[in-house]
């Protein structure tokens, strides 16, 4: 049976945004369907302090923020942009287009087109995420989306310049200085100004989410992403100080982000949530980070690293990292986990920041049934069909008229038997009483 060395101390949170969120969301999507930029431009003053002449900064503004940022950072986000793009073109030319024959003159085909116009949304807020910049919108373009409009908001009232500059740099076609719900049900309702987009990636806060929630269906999107979590499984072979560095790494995000420990080794653990209790005083980020450990941390001691893996199953973490002497073994020993880290040589931050695949990934157990964000969610996978022969047109005829009744569709059937007659030559009664 598991030792849990360490519960949470709040419950867990509940999925369902709260009756004021939900509440806020729908009022303020329902003022910009009626009233466009003038409903868009009061929410922004109202939650951001933020009124300018335009929302969208033009590209002689975008150039001049970018001379403003420093060369090293603008060289680290060509350098992650380039590691996003390499593995996006993997995932793109993973997908194929096919056609087969699979009766004679029967051919059926499966094609992938990108979609119209996306929305990328990137974060600001306690932080500005620059990383979710090349997440959304790198990964659109390599899909081969035309438009895609990206929105942020500003920070404190002013420009976050590195945000922007990756958002050019990453190709956005148009970038608005713009957040929460406001940016979002612009997207996807449109304005006088804002055309609107076909679908909206990228991660927010729970009104972010909730807006996205209930625009869902007048607009795809990527999906409903809540507080960032890791689960670490680890063997006795790892480092304690490499487990709680790492678990901390993504407390850190806010004070509901679950950090979650499932180990084979009893001193381990203790000496991991001893660690913690050690570095959590003098990181930066130790308020945020603290809160998270104290509420949504667990450590729990399994007898074995089978029991290991089913329990982080049932997690269905965001992230999962393994740290054990064959890390490996989990790409088939588990099934449900938004990306997984392999590896004490490799880390979650890596894949927030820099390695290349998606930071934009499934929360809450949505690990269960869906992976993140990758450049196949901005394609429609669309079929063809064509039928040639005469006598396989009417084969698919007959059949189809005797499924259709089956089913009592009486004007399915009658397409049927119109192909029948191609080869039959003569009509069943209904097409010979018409007398054409």
């Amino acid at each position: 049976m598991p030792a849990v060395l360490k519960s949470p101390a709040a419950a867990s949170a509940d999925i369902a945004p709260s009756a004021q969120v939900a509440d806020t969301v729908a009022a303020a999507i329902a003022d910009i369907r009626a009233h466009g930029d003038e409903a868009v431009r009061r929410y922004s003053e109202r939650f951001d302090h933020w009124a300018p002449a335009s929302f969208r900064l033009g590209q002689a503004e975008i150039e001049q923020v970018i001379s403003a940022v420093d060369d090293q950072v603008i060289e680290d986000i060509r350098y992650v942009q380039r590691q996003v793009r390499a593995f996006a073109e993997h995932q793109r030319a993973s997908v194929q287009d096919f056609e087969v024959e699979t009766l004679p003159g029967v051919y059926l085909g499966q094609r992938s087109i990108p979609i119209d116009a996306a929305g990328a949304y990137v974060p600001g807020g306690r932080y500005p995420l620059v990383a979710s910049a090349h997440m959304t919108i790198v990964t659109a373009k390599v899909a081969g989306v035309p438009r895609v409009a990206a929105c942020t908001p500003p920070i404190r009232g002013e420009v976050p310049a590195a945000t922007i500059a990756a958002m050019s740099l990453a190709g956005a076609d148009e970038i608005y200085l713009l957040g929460g719900i406001q940016a979002v049900a612009a997207l996807a309702l449109g304005t006088e100004t804002i055309e609107p987009v076909n679908f909206i990636a990228g991660p927010g806060n729970a009104y972010v989410a909730e807006a996205k929630r209930q625009l869902f269906g007048a607009v795809g999107i990527d999906l409903i992403a809540g507080p960032t979590e890791i689960l670490v499984i680890a063997d006795d072979a790892a480092s304690p100080l490499t487990i709680a560095v790492d678990l901390l790494s993504q407390a850190e995000h806010g004070p509901d982000s679950p950090a979650v420990l499932v180990t084979t080794s009893e001193p381990l653990a203790r000496e991991v949530i001893d660690l913690i209790g050690k570095i959590l005083p003098d990181m930066p980020t130790g308020d945020l980070a603290g809160q998270a450990w104290r509420d949504y941390g667990e450590v729990i001691v399994v007898d074995d690293l089978p029991a290991a893996y089913a329990l982080g199953d049932q997690y269905a973490s965001e992230h999962v990292e393994i740290l054990t002497r064959q890390p490996r073994e989990a790409l088939e020993a588990m099934r449900n986990y938004g990306a997984m880290f392999l590896g004490a040589g490799t880390c979650v931050s890596f894949g927030d920041k820099v390695i290349g695949t998606n930071h934009v990934l499934p929360t809450r157990g949505a690990a269960r049934y869906t992976g993140g964000l990758w450049t196949g969610k901005y394609l429609k996978t669309v079929t063809y069909q064509e039928v040639r022969d005469p006598a396989s047109s009417a084969e698919l005829g007959r059949v189809c008229g005797r499924a259709a009744r089956v089913e009592l569709f009486e004007g399915h059937a009658r397409s049927g038997d119109l192909r029948a007659t191609y080869l039959d030559g003569a009509g069943p009664a209904w097409l010979e009483a018409l007398h054409v």
